[in-house]
């Protein structure tokens, strides 16, 4: 055995005996409190039910790593242990304490999915070897295309009280989608009754600066009518040369009690992202003599016009009504408006080493426009049958979203002068008439039903399923019209657990897979839809009054007609890679992941993941996500006379990935990004139990590395070490 494989193998033995520790302690301690409340209570006959009173979901103040409950695999609101999936919550505390401004943020910081840079303004996320295709925000789906991406995975944390993500197929809820994962963002409520608030301040490496409002307010006297306000500027520079973003965030939200059974809620929320020195894709790997760069990373391939402007804006409402049997009733309207300004330059080709003459320039500006719309309705209660009681959940959502992209041609663009001392220098061009490029309209409607039933004391059961229809019609400037349709599709879903005692709990779950496709081969068709199947089972333990989760899960995902890179084919008329449909495709692994808090005072999140995936041939695919993922990130709150004190610190550590492309010489060659660690430290010191100051050091030792590799064949760095200090005043 190699040495690598003897420190993987001791690593995950590492990790299993730090849970089973955990296990003994937490499980000691339940059922010594379970004993000594036993002891002291009068004996009463009890009936477990699988209904059970709502479980408080917020985490905002917690100074929590975990909560009590979620609701993004099931329609549901159950606790981490009681649901059927392998699932993460990155906390209010969390975000603030590793100071996780974007969602991409989140994605690198979160057990068992990864982020992969495109260029400056866009990234594309992963788990278990597949691409995660959607954002949910308070369970509402939201798909985009990378290639028209409008500041979705900029989207900023501010206005959010907790990342909810479950990994694997969640086809119940969200209907068409990858068996990767569901991230859901849930926005921040209106719910104090009191006038509060907090301001931040903040500043930090490349001359990054920002600033934070936060406040809720009661309407009325009595509080039945609440707002809160939340606005956050950002701006600076990057390590990368000429790169400045700005961006600005709103969000208002009005609650209103209309009656003790009646919740009202609307709000607005707005993204404003004006980046500027924008990168379009990255650098290349070689030299026309197909020997191999070595930029710098502040190496740019922008121009000082470039941008990828983008504005998000979304109203919502949605109405809760409880009836007096304890059944809730929930509609939801939602649209979102998503527009992007890009004016661009692609810089492709090989530089000759010793001139750097010899790259291509095409300038390029888009602007596109994306509008969707979602209605809900969901109606879920408890119910008795054969002496024990059971829950029952029903819902209807509908969405339509439409694409519009329009182009302009440069008129006579330039030659770029030598890429070894481009400074962005390249003058922005004139630009013709505005054309139709692309036009979508795609819709979805699905009706799922789902019984979550009290089989015996230790033994429930999540069964249900969905019915999908979805469509999409559209044109293109390089294809004719074309319209496609899917009906009446069903996706299963099952979830069985079982409670071995007060601390853990076995289960096994179950999903189809279904997800249309917009990815084309090399003779422009697009690729049938990804069918396949996901299987998953684990242990879960709760501990310490639920304060801390843990869970380990293995999965076995089998599907068809996955998209892979043609590698040396574009699809006609495109600058994009045409892709082909792989079949019998497996991805098998497991996951481990620990969250929540050891004593009062010590925080901790520790999650390792790894997977196997590949196609009917045995061959490996998906290269460029890794294969192996460790997550650490934990704080201590310091005893005494320095209780003031709180420090922390983690490590992110992926495995080794690749891509397999063509070199300027016409061979295959792999482009290798090898295992790397990023190390992270904070520290916050409580003036006073209002005023608070943080530091966070990022990339403590200045690795370098890439943020992507294999993008159209060019890579792209990831963040050297940078510094951001803030300071927070709560009232």
């Amino acid at each position: 055995m190699s040495h690598a494989a003897v420190g993987s193998t001791r690593f995950r033995l590492s990790l299993i005996a730090l849970s089973i520790a955990l296990a003994h302690t937490g499980g000691a301690r339940a059922d010594a409190a379970a004993q000594r409340e036993q002891d002291a209570a009068p004996v009463l006959k009890t009936v477990k039910v699988a209904a059970s009173a709502p479980l408080e979901t917020t985490t905002e103040g917690s100074r929590s790593y975990t909560s009590p409950a979620m609701a993004t695999a099931t329609p549901f609101a159950l606790s981490i242990r009681d649901t059927p999936q392998s699932v993460t919550i990155i906390t209010r505390e969390r975000i603030e304490d590793q100071g996780l401004t974007t969602i991409t943020d989140v994605v690198n910081s979160a057990t068992g999915v990864s982020a992969k840079a495109f260029d400056s303004s866009r990234s594309g996320f992963s788990a278990r070897g597949f691409d995660i295709t959607n954002l949910q925000i308070d369970g509402i789906p939201n798909t985009w295309s990378g290639g028209w991406s409008a500041g979705e995975t900029l989207t900023d944390t501010t206005i959010y009280d907790r990342v909810e993500i479950v990994r694997g197929a969640t086809g119940l809820l969200t209907g068409a989608g990858n068996p990767s994962a569901a991230i859901n963002l849930v926005r921040k409520h209106a719910d104090s009754r009191v006038f509060k608030g907090s301001v931040s301040l903040g500043a930090g490496s490349w001359n990054r600066r920002q600033g934070t409002v936060d406040l809720s307010l009661p309407l009325t006297a009595d509080g039945n009518v609440r707002a809160r306000v939340v606005g956050s500027y950002q701006e600076g520079d990057s390590f990368v040369d000429l790169l400045h973003n700005r961006k600005q965030v709103a969000y208002g939200v009005l609650e209103a009690d209309l009656s003790a059974d009646t919740l009202l809620r609307v709000g607005v929320s707005r993204q404003d992202n004006q980046p500027h020195g924008t990168q379009w894709g990255g650098l290349t790997p070689w030299y026309a003599d197909g020997s191999h760069t070595d930029w710098s990373r502040s190496k740019t391939n922008g121009a000082r016009w470039t941008t990828w402007a983008s504005t998000v804006t979304t109203y919502f409402a949605d109405l809760e009504q409880q009836f007096a049997n304890d059944w809730k009733l929930r509609a939801v309207i939602n649209h979102s408006s998503n527009d992007g300004d890009m004016r661009l330059l692609w810089l492709s080709g090989y530089p000759d080493r010793a001139t750097g003459q010899g790259m291509s320039a095409s300038p390029a500006w888009y602007a596109t426009t994306r509008r969707q719309n979602d209605i809900g309705l969901h109606l879920s209660g408890p119910f008795e049958l054969l002496g024990r009681g059971h829950e029952l959940a029903f819902g209807v959502m509908h969405s339509e979203q439409k694409l519009r992209a329009h182009a302009r041609d440069a008129i006579n663009a330039a030659q770029p002068g030598p890429f070894n001392t481009w400074d962005g220098s390249y003058p922005e061009p004139a630009w013709g008439a505005s054309y139709d490029y692309e036009d979508t309209k795609t819709r979805q409607t699905g009706t799922y039903a789902v019984a979550r039933l009290s089989l015996a004391d230790p033994l429930r059961l999540i069964i249900g399923g969905r019915i999908s229809n979805w469509s999409i019609e559209g044109s293109s400037f390089w294809t004719d019209p074309y319209r496609f349709s899917h009906n009446q599709v069903v996706t299963p879903y099952a979830g069985l657990l079982y409670d071995i005692d007060s601390t853990y709990t076995l289960y096994v779950s179950y999903t189809d897979i279904f997800n249309p496709q917009n990815y084309r081969d090399r003779n422009g068709k697009y690729l049938d839809p990804l069918t396949g199947k996901n299987y998953e089972a684990g242990i879960k333990g709760e501990y310490f009054d639920g304060r801390l989760n843990a869970g380990l899960t293995v999965f076995h995902i089998k599907q068809d007609n996955v998209a892979q890179v043609d590698t040396g084919h574009l699809v006609p008329g495109t600058l994009d890679p045409a892709y082909y449909a792989a079949s019998d495709t497996t991805s098998n692994g497991f996951e481990l992941d620990i969250s929540g808090e050891l004593t009062e005072n010590w925080s901790l999140s520790a999650g390792y993941s790894q997977f196997r995936a590949e196609d009917g041939d045995d061959v490996a695919i998906n290269t460029n996500h890794p294969r192996k993922t460790f997550k650490l990130f934990s704080k201590y709150r310091l005893p005494g006379a320095w209780n003031r004190l709180s420090v922390g610190g983690g490590v992110n550590w992926e495995s080794a990935n690749y891509t397999d492309v063509i070199n300027p010489q016409g061979g295959g060659e792999r482009l290798r990004q090898p295992a790397f660690s990023l190390v992270n430290l904070m520290a916050r010191y409580e003036f006073t139990p209002q005023l608070s100051g943080q530091i966070n050091l990022n990339n403590v030792f200045d690795k370098k590395y890439y943020s992507q590799i294999g993008f159209y064949q060019q890579y792209a760095y990831g963040d050297p070490r940078n510094l951001m200090a803030s300071v927070k005043y709560q009232f």
